[in-house]
């Protein structure tokens, strides 16, 4: 077993790809941890712009910013079911805007999703390793660094294949639902049994004083644009139907609603405990810095091994819960790349039935991403939601123009109006979001969307462009079938070079051997003599012309070129092959033993050369 083998696992077969679909229980990792781990940092979003008004102003509105936040979430479920049933081949934004807004839509919606994965990546990342840091201070100093080790971590996972991450993700998955699951249902009988005002087993740190009186709606619209953050993965599911088993729909909602009913569980029990025991978010440059969540657990249950296992599990959760992004964005490149806006490349399936070049792609700007804000959750936070939600809205305008047109289908008028619904919800919602984050960073990707649909008309014009020249409906032609004339540079007699003029003699009777050579070389004249004209002349076979071009400054490349063209240029019926001898070593690091003169004579012939000119690779392997 090779190294490749080891760490990626073993190549699957095409006919394997059935293998390859996943359950319910698989799915709600692989597609719903970015979802659900918005729990952990969600509410510290909201509370972090309410710090403001003390205390007393987080305990007063933390629940009603989050109630309105739960029940959009509702919304986009009943509305997402929707899409799910209508695409059962994968519903995803840029799908349903496409095929029901037109291309433009489409192209907005995947812009933006495109921007929200790679931010799904980098948050979900930053804020497993704030975790890790809340709990131990002391690596406060190498956040960035294990930021990037654990997206290595995850790039390796997911490299080995769907089935394989959702094995992998599923144990660290239920492990964090279940530690916040328990945290939720004591904390919420601790604070029943002590009628509302719990003692906190660890003390939580004391929260800055209040420097606003009053409420404004300015902070409120930004307190809920940053706590819907908490909702960003509701689409991942719609997106990845094609990876369930049959009957995939159903597979897809069930997993759906799992995700959906614990969100909404821990995300309105964590907000309760927050109020009940007097919790506030801290600012995140303080040396001493905790997460609310990891303050919420030590209020529960104290510093012990239960307060380190719910840490832990949130770490591994969080650094996870990058997947969805890695689920997602290949089948989204994939879904763009058929109709023509992002490389072809993305087609392709990998050694695992992955398509690669999706998660190479999405690793690199993750990675830019990391680098470019420190790791620090907060200053990726303001960036996050936008896209999302433009998303969402594209996708449930989509679906009400589909069910507008599907006139005959049953529960229409119920279909209808649930996507109509969730469509206002989401629009209006990202208006919000869009003013309240616009001079926070949002301003970044509403620059940033008209700029990668830029790129992916350009994409398109190149493909289109490219498939007008190419085309030919007429018949095979018969005319100018001369062979071709035959150039061959050789800069020694060796059996690299006897390869090559062999080959050439089958091509065309018309071959022409280049050596270039300055005033210092003694001359090929000699070998070519003894080893060409010779042996051919006795044999009766017509001998090559040897073509000795003149280099003044010790140039081999350029007087080829002028050579070559200068050619072409006098024979304009005639195509002209070019041979090149190339050595073939075993092992790549080999390459650098040896200079690269004909990489680098076939890239200027395909750079300056036209129709008529045709490069030969002859490779010698040794």
């Amino acid at each position: 077993m090779n190294l490749f083998d080891l760490l990626l696992g073993k190549p699957l077969a095409t006919s394997d790809a059935e293998h390859e679909h996943i359950g319910v229980a698989a799915g709600i990792p692989i597609f719903g941890l970015d979802g659900l781990t918005s729990a952990a940092y969600g509410p510290e979003q909201a509370m972090s712009l309410l710090v403001p008004l003390g205390l007393i102003g987080v305990q007063q509105h933390l629940i009603p910013i989050f109630g309105a936040i739960l029940v959009l979430l509702t919304i986009l479920y009943f509305s997402y079911r929707q899409t799910i049933v209508a695409y059962p081949n994968g519903g995803g934004s840029f799908t349903v805007a496409s095929e029901n807004l037109g291309d433009n839509a489409g192209l907005l919606a995947a812009a933006a999703l495109m921007i929200d994965y790679v931010l799904t990546a980098a948050v979900g990342i930053s804020a497993g390793v704030t975790a890790l840091v809340s709990a131990f201070p002391a690596l406060h100093p190498h956040q960035l660094a294990l930021c990037l080790l654990v997206l290595a971590l995850i790039v390796l996972v997911n490299l080995r294949g769907v089935k394989e991450s959702g094995f992998v993700f599923m144990l660290p998955t239920f492990l964090f639902v279940g530690t916040l699951l328990i945290t939720v249902a004591v904390g919420i009988w601790h604070a029943v049994a002590a009628h509302g005002h719990p003692i906190p087993v660890t003390a939580p740190p004391p929260p800055l004083p209040a420097t606003m009186q009053y409420l404004t709606v300015w902070l409120l619209l930004k307190a809920f644009a940053n706590g819907c953050a908490a909702m960003t993965g509701v689409e991942a599911v719609s997106n990845g139907v094609t990876a369930f088993k049959e009957p995939k729909s159903r597979n897809a909602n069930r997993a759906l609603t799992v995700i959906i009913a614990l969100l909404i569980v821990m995300l309105a029990g964590l907000s309760y405990i927050a109020k009940a025991y007097g919790i506030a978010a801290m600012e995140p440059d303080n040396p001493a810095y905790q997460s609310v969540l990891s303050i919420q657990v030590a209020a529960v249950f104290g510093r012990g091994w239960f307060y380190f296992l719910t840490m832990g599990s949130v770490l591994a959760a969080l650094s996870l819960s990058a997947n969805t992004a890695f689920a997602d964005f290949p089948r989204m490149a994939r879904a763009i790349a058929l109709k023509g806006y992002m490389p072809h490349v993305f087609l392709l399936r990998g050694r695992r039935l992955l398509f690669s070049h999706g998660v190479y792609a999405l690793t690199g700007f993750a990675a830019l991403l990391l680098i470019a804000f420190d790791g620090v959750t907060d200053r990726l936070i303001p960036l996050y939601a936008i896209g999302a939600f433009l998303a969402f809205t594209l996708s449930q305008a989509g679906m009400v123009k589909h069910w507008l047109d599907h006139k005959d289908e049953k529960h229409r008028g119920v279909k209808l109006f649930l996507n109509g619904l969730g469509a206002i919800a989401t629009g209006v919602t990202l208006i919000v979001v869009l003013v309240a984050k616009f001079t926070a960073g949002a301003w970044i990707t509403a620059i940033l969307v008209p700029a990668i649909i830029a790129v992916m008309y350009g994409i398109k014009r190149h493909y289109t462009g490219v498939a007008l020249q190419t085309a030919d409906p007429a018949p095979i032609r018969l005319t100018e079938l001369e062979p071709p004339i035959v150039v061959i540079p050789m800069a020694r007699w060796d059996k690299i070079s006897e390869k090559a003029l062999r080959f050439g003699l089958l091509m065309s009777h018309q071959v022409k051997v280049v050596t270039v050579q300055n005033d210092t070389d003694t001359g090929f004249d000699h070998v070519w003599e003894e080893m060409v004209r010779a042996p051919m002349s006795q044999h009766s076979f017509p001998v090559p012309e040897l073509v000795t071009v003149h280099s003044t400054f010790r140039t081999i490349l350029s007087p080829l070129m002028d050579y070559i063209l200068e050619l072409e240029d006098q024979n304009p019926s005639r195509k002209v092959a070019v041979l090149l001898p190339e050595l073939v070593v075993r092992h790549w690091w080999e390459n650098f033993l040896h200079n690269q003169r004909v990489q680098l004579l076939k890239l200027l012939l395909l750079l300056k050369g036209n129709q008529r000119i045709v490069v030969v690779n002859i490779p010698w392997y040794l």
